[in-house]
């Protein structure tokens, strides 16, 4: 347990990011798994609007520092690969 006054807010301050870091990266999840499945499903428009929504809930991670840039950067780079490994044109 802390001692210092400063120690418990930096618990505190710790606590609230891990929440809100975990909160972000599970809408990253969702947004990659809702790509995966229009994928799937062969439909174009429902790829094309899951494919916008998983890339910029990665750029707003990565422009908040949830995740790494570069991670981010890697992330949609494999989106990418998937709609081209589909054959499919957006």
């Amino acid at each position: 347990m802390p001692n210092t006054a400063s120690a418990k807010k930096k618990m505190r301050q710790a606590r609230k990011r891990t929440l809100r870091n975990r909160l972000v990266k599970s809408k990253i999840k969702a947004a990659i798994k809702k790509f995966n499945e229009a994928l799937k499903l062969q439909d174009v428009e429902n790829i094309k609007s899951a494919l916008i929504g998983a890339v910029k809930a990665l750029d707003k991670a990565a422009s908040k520092g949830v995740i790494h840039k570069n991670a981010a950067a890697r992330k949609k780079s494999r989106l990418y690969k998937k709609l081209k490994e589909h054959s499919i044109a957006i």
